[in-house]
C-alpha cells in the first residue's frame, strides 16, 4: 500500500521494497477520520492536567478561565486516577475540553446541559450532541429534533453530530464535563461546576468595543440547567423542561426555543443561527 497525497493507493500483489505500484485501479480515498489514533498525550487524562492552560483550550477560553486553572488541573488529576483505577471514563481525553475549543468571543448561544452520556460512545464533548455514526440517537436529543420540526419546520435528523450548531457559535456546554460509563452523575461535585460556573460568567460578562453587553442568549432546558440562572445577569434567557423523555411533554414540547432564540439574537443586533444540520454529518 502506498500512499499520496490524500489518497491510499493498494497494490496487489503489493511490489518489492522501493519498487513502484503499476496496479492503478485500486484506489481508495482516506478515511474521513482514524479510527484508532495514534497515541499523544492527550490520550491520558493525567497528561492533561501536566499541559498549559493555552494547549487545553482556545486562547479566549484561557483567559477566561485563568482563575480557576488549579482546580481544572485538579479534576483531571481525579480522572486520571481515575482511568488508572480502571473506570472508562468519558467522554475521551481528547474530547473532555471540546466546548473549550470553539473561540470565546464568538460564542452567541449557551445551551447547558447536565453531564455527559454515560453510553459508551456516546459522549463527545459537547451537551445533547453523539458521533455521526450513533445510532439510534439518544432520545433527549430525538426530542429536541422533534422540536426543532415542530417549531421551523426542519426536517429531524438520522445522526446527532451538533457541531453545524456549534461552528456557528452555539456553546454546548454540560454543567458537569466526564462521567464514568455506566454511572450518570458519577462526577458531580469532583471539581468540574468551578469550571463551568466560571466559563458561564465570564460569557455573561462580555462586552463590545462601546461596553454594551456582547450578543448572548442562553438556553436552559431543566431543572439543573436553570440552577446557573444567577450566573447570566442580564443575558436573555430561553427556558422549559428538559426534552428528557420523562419531561418533554411537560413543557419542552411546544416551547419553541430555536425561533426564541433567533428573535431575541436580532434584537440584540446579531445573526440568527442556522438550526438545520447537513442530512449527513
Amino acid at each position: 500500500m502506498l500512499r499520496t497525497n490524500n489518497t491510499v493507493v493498494i497494490c496487489v500483489p503489493p511490489p518489492a521494497a522501493g519498487a513502484p505500484c503499476h496496479n492503478e485501479g485500486m484506489v481508495e480515498p482516506d478515511a474521513l477520520f482514524d479510527l484508532d489514533p495514534p497515541a499523544t498525550q492527550r490520550d491520558s487524562f493525567a497528561a492533561l492536567a501536566e499541559l498549559p492552560l493555552s494547549d487545553l483550550v482556545s486562547p479566549g477560553w484561557a483567559q477566561a478561565l485563568a482563575d480557576v486553572e488549579p482546580q481544572l488541573r485538579d479534576v483531571l488529576t481525579f480522572l486520571g486516577t481515575e482511568a488508572d483505577a480502571g473506570h472508562h471514563i468519558l467522554p475521551s481525553p481528547s474530547n473532555v475540553l471540546r466546548a473549550f475549543a470553539q473561540p470565546f468571543d464568538q460564542v452567541r448561544v449557551l445551551i447547558v446541559g447536565q453531564d455527559p452520556y454515560p453510553t459508551p460512545g456516546h459522549a463527545v464533548g459537547l451537551s445533547f450532541a453523539v458521533a455521526g455514526g450513533t445510532r439510534p440517537i439518544p432520545r433527549s436529543l430525538a426530542n429536541i429534533y422533534r422540536e426543532l420540526d415542530a417549531d421551523l419546520g426542519i426536517p429531524p435528523r438520522v445522526h446527532g453530530d451538533l457541531s453545524a450548531w456549534a461552528g456557528q457559535g452555539v456553546l454546548l456546554l454540560n454543567k458537569v464535563l466526564s462521567v464514568r460509563a455506566g454511572a450518570a452523575g458519577s462526577h458531580r461535585r469532583k471539581g468540574w461546576e468551578a469550571i463551568t460556573t466560571a466559563a458561564i460568567t465570564a460569557l455573561a460578562q462580555r462586552t463590545t468595543a462601546d461596553g454594551s453587553p456582547a450578543p448572548l442568549v442562553a438556553v436552559l432546558w431543566g431543572k439543573d440547567a436553570e440552577s446557573v440562572r444567577p450566573l447570566l445577569g442580564a443575558t436573555p434567557i430561553v427556558s422549559s423542561a428538559h426534552p428528557s423523555p420523562l419531561s418533554a411533554s411537560r413543557g419542552f414540547f411546544g416551547s419553541k426555543p430555536f425561533s426564541a432564540v433567533n428573535r431575541l439574537l436580532v434584537e440584540q443586533g446579531a445573526a440568527e443561527v442556522t438550526w438545520e444540520l447537513p442530512a449527513l454529518p
